[in-house]
């Protein structure tokens, strides 16, 4: 998740699920940027596995134009996170989805959807480089954040379940100059 000192305008304040972290890059999705897109507008037969709010997410500034759906899966994957048919787990309990599969192919695995249009990206070590510099807290995620139904107070509801002194940055105003 950003950090306070991260004040550009694409990454301020947002809460990144990382699905791949190596030697060749980073890819992750903001979840916490709905647009006023409905999700059911481009993908209509995606509909009945939509979750509130259920538009289009910004998902990160690569290739918007390109939509990635991420899925809540109705079982739990352990360490072999091997694609089942249109699903490919990152997670436990979240993965990528197929659109071009059909719902019913993929829903003995997938509960929910979310879709994203981009994603964010980082070239091989630039990431770690950010968190370095303190760009980015790194803290451990859940299931449910990716699905919140209050998508745009994610950041602060993620920083106040921290055990440390982050969960104070949640009274820190956006804009300390009105302060």
């Amino acid at each position: 998740m950003a950090s306070l000192s991260l004040t550009e305008p694409t990454f301020a304040r947002t809460v990144v699920l990382l699905l791949d972290h190596d030697a060749d890059g980073s890819l992750g999705l903001v979840l916490n940027r709905p647009s006023d897109w409905p999700a059911d507008d481009p993908l209509p037969v995606w509909s009945d596995y939509l979750v509130g709010p259920p538009v289009v997410f910004n998902g990160g500034p690569v290739s918007p134009e390109g939509v990635v759906a991420l899925g809540a899966s109705t079982r739990a994957f352990g360490q072999d996170t091997t694609e089942y048919e249109g699903f490919r787990p990152v997670t436990s309990r979240l993965g990528l989805v197929d659109l071009d599969q059909e719902p019913y192919e993929v829903s003995e695995v997938v509960g929910a959807v979310r879709i994203f249009a981009g994603y964010a990206g980082w070239g091989p070590g630039q990431l770690d480089v950010e968190i370095v510099e303190g760009g980015w807290y790194v803290v451990e995620g859940l299931s449910g954040d990716a699905f919140s139904d209050d998508p745009t107070g994610l950041w602060r509801s993620v920083l106040r379940r921290q055990p440390s002194e982050l969960a104070f940055l949640t009274s820190h105003p956006a804009d300390v100059e009105g302060n």
